[in-house]
């Protein structure tokens, strides 16, 4: 097991960082909109809207 971690530090596979920020905004806007759903009933419809719209366009970009 330590030579399979030795080879992915020495691959940069774990040190590598560059998605994360992106990710952890991605993350951060979701909790929001959930959060502003439970909140706003009323919003709760938009933001459903909206999240079925990125759902087909990440689902027509993957095929």
């Amino acid at each position: 097991m330590k030579q399979v971690t030795n080879l992915l530090w020495s691959l940069r596979i774990w040190k590598d960082t560059r998605g994360q920020d992106l990710i952890e905004y991605a993350l951060m806007a979701g909790f929001v909109a959930v959060a502003a759903g439970a909140i706003m009933p009323g919003v709760a419809d938009s933001v459903s809207t909206v999240f079925s719209k990125i759902s087909g366009n990440l689902s027509t970009a993957a095929s």
